[in-house]
C-alpha cells in the first residue's frame, strides 16, 4: 500500500500543524495548549469520542469503524500512541519555528509524533474502512513522568480496553520512509537515584576536624562500578552511569555535603533492582568506613517511576513489519538493537500484547540535540503506517 494520495495532498497543511507544535513547546504535564489543540483537531475530524484530562493533561479520540457492533469489544479495539511533551531544554535552531518558549524544546520529535498520528486521525475519521474501534492515545510526559502510566492509573484501559497497543519514535540517521524494528527488548528500564553524602565541613587544611564527604562520594562513585561489572551475570546488560557530582564551593572548605545522581539502565526488571539494591548496601557501608571520628551519611533516593524495559511481543511485531514494508517496501525495513535508551510506552506493553518501532528521521541532528529539529517529509510515512495498521488489525470482513 502507497502513500494514500489524500495524505500526500495534505503535507503541507501537516507540516504547518507540526511546527506550531514545535514553536510552542510545552514540557510534561504541562502539555494544556497542545492537548487543546489535539481535542481541537479530534473533533474537528468527527471522532465518535473525545475525552481530555486523562492523567492531567492527556487526550483521547475514539473511532469506530463501518463494522462497528454494538457496545465496546476489546477484542476488536487497538491503541495507538503518540506523545506531546517537550524537554527542558534550550533550542538552538534560526528556522522561523524554533521555540518561543524559553527552556523548552521538542528535542526528540514529540511535536512530529503527535502530527502523525492526527494526520493518520484525519484519513481513519474519513474512511472508516476498518471493523471495531481506534483508541488514539495523546499522552504526557513520556520525557519524565511515566504519562503513560499515569494515564493507565486514571483509567485509560478500563474505560477503553483493547487488545494490542502500537507506537512509532523518529530515528535521526535512518532514511525517511525506512523503519526498524525487533521482537523482545527495544529499551531499557531505568532507575533514576540520587544520593546524598552529609558530614560535618570543616577547614581544608584540618581534614581531622571534619567529614571528608568529597573522598566519600569519589570512593561511592568508584566502588559502585564494580556492581554491574561484578555483582550481575556477565551475559546480563546493565549500565550503571553517575551524571553529576555538586559539593562545595571554596578552595579551603571542606562541604558538609556533596550530591551526586545517576541511573540503572537494564532490560531485566529484576536485575535493575537487584542493582539499586546493592548500592543501599555500599551507601551503608562506606558510610561505616568513613565513620571513625565525624560519621558520613550517605542515603540513597531512587525516583518512584523507574520506567520499565519496553519489550516487544513477537506476533505484534511480525505483523508490525509486515505493515511498515507496505507502506515502504521490504528492503527499507530493518532490524534494530536493543538500546539503553528508556521509553514509557513500556507500561502499555506491561498490559497488552503490542510493539513499539522506529521511523526515519532522515539526516538530522541527534535527539535531545539543540539543534534536533523532526523531519515533516517523515509525516506521511508514520500515517500511512497507523492507516494500514488500522486497516489490517481490524478488516473488514
Amino acid at each position: 500500500m502507497p502513500i494514500p494520495n489524500s495524505l500526500m495532498a495534505k503535507a503541507e497543511l501537516h507540516a504547518e500543524w507540526r511546527r506550531d507544535f514545535h514553536r510552542h513547546p510545552e514540557v510534561a504535564f504541562e502539555e494544556k495548549r497542545t492537548a487543546g489543540l489535539v481535542a481541537e483537531r479530534l473533533r474537528g475530524f468527527g471522532c465518535d469520542q473525545v475525552v481530555e484530562g486523562l492523567g492531567g493533561t492527556g487526550v483521547v479520540g475514539v473511532i469506530h469503524g463501518r463494522g462497528g457492533s454494538a457496545g465496546w469489544d476489546a477484542a476488536k479495539a487497538v491503541l495507538f500512541r503518540a506523545d506531546m511533551d517537550a524537554l527542558p531544554m534550550t533550542e538552538a535552531n534560526g528556522f522561523e519555528h524554533v521555540s518561543q518558549n524559553p527552556g523548552a524544546m521538542h528535542g526528540c520529535g514529540h511535536d512530529g509524533h503527535t502530527t502523525m498520528l492526527l494526520a493518520a486521525a484525519q484519513y481513519l475519521a474519513e474512511t472508516r474502512a476498518f471493523d471495531g474501534s481506534l483508541v488514539l492515545c495523546f499522552q504526557p510526559a513520556e520525557e519524565k513522568g511515566g504519562g503513560a502510566g499515569v494515564m493507565i492509573r486514571d483509567g485509560l484501559l478500563e474505560r477503553f480496553p483493547c487488545r494490542e497497543a502500537y507506537a512509532l519514535h523518529n530515528l535521526p540517521g535512518l532514511p525517511v520512509g525506512a523503519f526498524k524494528a525487533v521482537a523482545g527488548p527495544i529499551t531499557a528500564a531505568a532507575w533514576d537515584f540520587q544520593v546524598s553524602v552529609k558530614g560535618v565541613g570543616g577547614h581544608a587544611a584540618h581534614p581531622e576536624s571534619a567529614s571528608d564527604t568529597i573522598v566519600a562520594a569519589a570512593q561511592f562513585v568508584t566502588a559502585a562500578q564494580a556492581i554491574p561489572a561484578r555483582g550481575v551475570n556477565p551475559t546480563t546488560a546493565v549500565v550503571l552511569s553517575f551524571t553529576t557530582i555538586n559539593g562545595g564551593d571554596a578552595f579551603n572548605v571542606l562541604p558538609d555535603e556533596v550530591r551526586l545522581k545517576g541511573t540503572v539502565r537494564c532490560f531485566n526488571t529484576e536485575t535493575g533492582r537487584a542493582v539499586v539494591d546493592r548500592l543501599h548496601v555500599l551507601a551503608a557501608g562506606l558510610s561505616l568506613a568513613n565513620g571513625a571520628k565525624n560519621p558520613v551519611t550517605i542515603t540513597i533516593d531512587v525516583d518512584p517511576d523507574a520506567y520499565p524495559a519496553t519489550i516487544n511481543s513477537v506476533a505484534e511485531t511480525d505483523f508490525a513489519r509486515s505493515v511498515a514494508a507496505e507502506v515502504s517496501g521490504a528492503e527499507n525495513v530493518f532490524d534494530a538493537r536493543p538500546e539503553m535508551g528508556a521509553e514509557d510506552f513500556s507500561y502499555f506493553l506491561e498490559q497488552m500484547p503490542g510493539s513499539f518501532l522506529y521511523i526515519g528521521n532522515g539526516d538530522s541532528a541527534p535527539l535531545h540535540n539543540s539543534s534536533y529539529d523532526f523531519n515533516d517529509s517523515t509525516t506521511a510515512y508514520g500515517a500511512a503506517y497507523f492507516v494500514r495498521l488500522a486497516e489490517r488489525a481490524l478488516p473488514l470482513s
